[in-house]
């Protein structure tokens, strides 16, 4: 169970990661749009609900916002002995009679993070979600007391969890799903030697301070991978792609100087991917990069969200010794077979509840 597959994000790889760990289960989603995710997708039974007919609702499911919980509600899942939810909105709704062992990217960023959220967003939907606010958190609260089990993916989020909902969760990281041992695509006109930042486009994200710091470096070059909010405002050192293959990303990974993240994530998968392929990261102190990150063996912090200190940030990185193979070292602890073993223990665990419960 995960709450859409419409983009490329790292929740979605997660959930490649957890198909690949029990590959007989069937993936049941809000809305799918084959094209707008990973193509693996397409190898798994991957089952919709009713909104998925409406085309609108693929490309913008923020609209969608007030009936997709009652769409969750909805789903059958079959006869199973437990559900495994895959959750940063409304997922952990489902409806289920076994155990619900939800695995959190995070709690609803648009309710608990708003100024986050609303970042890039027009007026119109920052006000939509204000008048939405008091009955999605009571839905939200309602759904997350119905779960037999939570996993955090960081401490960050587990401290949420505990805060928001009073629920107790056990730590499980995020595996890194993009193999840097697989094959490479080189992207024309891009040659190595630069700055890369990885995201989608949603304002906190923080894509248009990155460009900001580099255009101050006239010097650098940035690679932007995922495309800009609107309203970017462009410097002539930056490229920006889009739509790209894992391949391409692999070549963009390693024949990267620095990975360069400056949003608020709760984990926050790219630094430990850039990690992967020997490439250092340069990232914000604050939330997940604080567990992805060590000072001065896998990347360095940044302390001001300003593109002046980034710059300088740079700049310091530039001077910096990285030791590449003491870096995959580092990356190597977000083994995909650990992460599956302890989701299969958990999930057995739950099962064995609910035959201890039939038999009582």
């Amino acid at each position: 169970m995960h709450d859409y597959l419409t983009q490329r994000g790292g929740a979605e790889r997660v959930v490649l990661a957890m198909t690949r760990a029990f590959p007989e289960a069937v993936v049941h989603t809000s809305l799918y749009d084959p094209d707008g995710t990973y193509p693996e997708f397409r190898d798994v039974d991957v089952r919709v609900s009713g909104l998925n007919r409406v085309p609108l609702l693929r490309s913008k499911h923020q609209i969608a916002l007030p009936v997709l919980p009652w769409a969750m509600r909805r789903v059958e899942v079959g006869d199973v002995d437990v559900v495994l939810v895959s959750s940063s909105g409304w997922a952990h709704g489902v409806h289920s009679e076994v155990p619900v062992v939800v695995y959190c990217h995070n709690t609803p960023r648009w309710l608990y993070q708003v100024e986050d959220y609303e970042l890039g967003l027009g007026w119109l939907k920052r006000l939509g979600l204000r008048l939405l606010d008091h009955r999605l958190r009571r839905w939200d609260g309602w759904a997350a007391q119905r779960a037999h089990r939570y996993l955090a993916n960081s401490r960050s989020v587990q401290a949420r969890i505990s805060d928001i909902y009073g629920r107790e969760a056990e730590l499980l990281p995020p595996p890194l799903c993009l193999d840097p041992n697989g094959p490479q695509s080189h992207i024309p006109g891009i040659e190595p030697g630069y700055l890369l930042t990885v995201s989608r486009v949603r304002g906190y994200k923080a894509t248009q301070l990155i460009a900001d710091a580099a255009g101050l470096l006239p010097h650098e070059r940035l690679v932007i991978v995922g495309g800009t909010p609107p309203g970017f405002r462009d410097h002539p050192n930056v490229t920006v792609v889009e739509d790209i293959t894992d391949e391409e990303l692999r070549w963009l990974y390693a024949n990267a100087e620095a990975l360069v993240a400056m949003s608020r994530e709760d984990f926050g998968l790219t630094p430990p991917e850039a990690n992967s392929h020997g490439v250092p990261s340069l990232v914000l102190r604050a939330g997940g990069y604080l567990e992805t990150t060590v000072e001065g063996v896998s990347g360095l912090f940044i302390d001001e969200s300003d593109a002046r200190s980034l710059a300088d940030g740079i700049e310091r990185l530039r001077d910096t010794f990285f030791d590449p193979e003491q870096i995959r070292r580092h990356a190597a602890q977000f083994d995909e077979e650990t992460f599956a073993a302890r989701l299969r223990d958990v999930l057995h665990d739950a099962a064995a509840t609910k035959a201890v419960a039939a038999q009582a």
